[in-house]
């Protein structure tokens, strides 16, 4: 019985998480770089410094041109020194003083442009490197997670988060970090530079500053919340079309075409629906911040006028707060845009937490030291009493909750090491549930599963599924060549170990029929190969590894008789040292094991030989029977 298959039950979502705080997560990989972050920020700084040096020169340029005898940016406190080197330059109405201020405007540019370029190649170039720390941990988290976790999200919903939001967290990380400090340093030292010009003229231009707060915080919030439903819109999108393109074969074979694409629509348009509402909010957001700027020009335009007119301030002064203007236009914009940029990293990281914060429940909390000891395949399984969690939250959130209804019911079973077991029953009996729990894709009840006399949660994970050979009832295969298939977990493997592997799973002679040979790339989940191919080429997979526990999950199912007979002759010595767990519908498969268990509604109701079953007349006997008489129709 598989996982899948078990009833979900919906509990109440958690209680929501501050946006703010899901960044916090970042801290760690920012930490990491911290030397970088820095040097990038006080270039940045310096960046901002030499940029607010224009408008001081162009407001000085204006005095001359104008005939200005002694401009006022040369004399108000700080101002002074920072335009100095040019103030023996400086005449009225001159024109080696415009060539001397243009060529100084020149170098302040070329000087500010590299400093930009440093400030990029810094900062979003530690953007780029904790994006791929992210999507590393991301991966090694999603393969350290066990079945349980992926019954409980689904595949479109995981590449998701891993790609879309890992996009908008390294917006925040690069361009986010990068442009808050530009708005910050530039509107500091413009603001600093206005008062010391005309503090009156400036406190008329910081008039609207607290509107422009309210606006940034009111639909800042509205687009978090937009945002959030956007992402978790395309992840159910993502999650349809991979289902659709993973089962394209299924949807044409019957002809599913169109209802599948009506399905996807429904979805679609929600997505695009919500985006549309997104978008209108950003519309809305700014040309209001556009009106609030043009307001301060006239602000600006109104005040700064009346002051040149009553000689309180040059017309070259009034020059240089408007080019201070023109400099802040871009961090209002960006406020805005910073704003937006904030709050979609911040609701991507929610989404991205849940799965970097996520701790696999298969862990080894409580292994123990092997001291150099080889597992060598005792297998014991003591009242075994077994139920797939089946509860999860309504956002998908958190661990497994309260088990389901009893899989399997007190097994007690002992497999000596070396020796094969077969199991066998109908559909839903618990036989792959009963293999899963060796190899620990599922959790056993402790105390209940022993391996060589200790409890299966004493052996470290590593060495317990590098001692397993584990052919599963669903065959995956990769999208590489025959070779790296067979090869996948051995590094290294010689030409000759994947030669015999696949002699062993009777393969080479349809391997040798390929005209790439074992170089034949075999395609997305084998698409490329037969069933039973498949099949063979996951068993030489197993095979090749010289596990000491050997589990084929109804791994002949896909082939015929005669190759089954071929494939068990090729495997006789395989197993004759290893500990074998057989699973299969046909007795044929599991009449030459040391003991086969019949197992019914997660109990053990016959166990024995093959002629031991036989003589007992029950379930085993009845399926004996009706193969052979299916053999005898086929064979007429």
């Amino acid at each position: 019985m598989s996982a899948a298959a078990q009833t979900v039950t919906v509990q109440p979502a958690p209680p929501r998480v501050s946006a703010w705080k899901h960044l916090l997560g970042l801290l760690p990989y920012l930490g990491r770089y911290k030397g970088r972050i820095t040097l990038g920020l006080l270039v940045l700084g310096g960046m901002g410094a030499v940029g607010n040096l224009v408008p001081l020169v162009i407001g000085a340029l204006v005095d001359s041109l104008s005939g200005n005898p002694l401009p006022s940016v040369f004399s108000s406190g700080i101002t002074r020194p920072l335009l100095s080197p040019l103030i023996p330059f400086y005449h009225p109405s001159s024109a080696r003083t415009l060539v001397v201020f243009c060529l100084a405007l020149l170098a302040i540019m070329v000087l500010k442009g590299v400093l930009s370029f440093w400030t990029r190649w810094t900062l979003i170039g530690v953007s780029r490197d904790i994006e791929y720390d992210l999507r590393n941990d991301l991966l090694v988290k999603l393969v350290q997670m066990e079945p349980e976790f992926y019954v409980r999200n689904r595949t479109g919903e995981l590449m998701s988060r891993c790609t879309n939001d890992l996009n908008a967290v390294r917006m925040v990380l690069g361009p986010g970090i990068m442009y808050s400090a530009t708005t910050i340093v530039t509107m500091v030292l413009a603001i600093a530079l206005m008062l010391k010009l005309s503090p009156v003229l400036t406190l008329w231009v910081l008039l609207p500053v607290p509107v422009v707060a309210i606006a940034v915080g009111h639909f800042g919030k509205i687009i978090h919340d937009l945002y959030e439903k956007i992402q978790a819109s395309l992840a159910a999108l993502s999650a349809r079309a991979q289902e659709n393109l993973a089962g394209v074969r299924v949807v044409r074979a019957y002809r599913q075409e169109e209802a599948e694409m009506r399905g996807f629509d429904a979805p679609n348009r929600e997505y695009v629906a919500r985006n549309m509402k997104l978008i209108a909010t950003w519309s809305m957001f700014m040309p209001s911040l556009t009106a609030l700027i043009g307001t301060t020009f006239l602000i600006v335009l109104w005040q700064g006028g009346s002051q040149v007119m009553r000689g309180s301030i040059s017309l070259g002064t009034l020059m240089a707060f408007y080019t201070y203007l023109g400099l802040l236009i871009w961090p209002m914009v960006a406020l805005g845009w910073v704003t937006n940029m904030f709050q979609r990293g911040a609701a991507s990281m929610g989404r991205m937490n849940y799965v970097l914060n996520a701790q696999p429940s298969i862990n080894d909390a409580e292994a123990r030291g092997t001291d150099g000891a080889q597992i060598r395949g005792e297998i014991q399984f003591r009242h075994l009493t077994f139920a797939y969690p089946t509860t999860r939250s309504a956002n998908g959130a958190g661990p497994g909750g309260e088990p389901g209804g009893p899989v399997l019911r007190d097994i007690n079973l002992d497999v000596p090491a070396g020796s094969t077991l077969a199991i066998v029953g109908p559909t839903g009996s618990g036989k792959t549930t009963l293999a899963a729990l060796v190899a620990r894709l599922w959790e056993a009840p402790p105390g209940t599963v022993l391996l060589d006399g200790r409890f299966i949660r004493e052996w470290p994970l590593a060495t317990l599924r590098r001692a397993i050979g584990f052919v599963p009832q669903d065959t995956f295969l990769f999208s590489e060549t025959v070779k790296e298939n067979i090869a996948f977990g051995v590094e290294d493997a010689p030409a000759e170990q994947v030669t015999e592997a696949a002699r062993m799973a009777s393969l080479y002679g349809d391997i040798s029929g390929f005209p790439a040979q074992f170089e034949t790339l075999v395609g997305e989940r084998g698409i490329t190969l037969s069933g039973g191919q498949k099949q063979r080429t996951a068993l030489a997979r197993a095979v090749i590894r010289e596990p000491r526990i050997l589990i084929l999950d109804d791994a002949l199912s896909s082939v015929d008789t005669d190759t089954e007979e071929k494939i068990l002759r090729h495997l006789k010595d395989v197993v004759r040292e290893r500990t074998t767990i057989l699973i299969s519908h046909r007795c044929s498969t599991v009449r030459h094991a040391d003991q086969i268990v019949v197992l019914r509604d997660g109990r053990i109701v016959e166990r024995g030989t093959h002629d031991e079953l036989l003589a007992l007349g029950g379930y085993y006997n009845d399926l004996y029977q009706k193969q052979l008489l299916e053999e005898e129709l086929e064979r007429a």
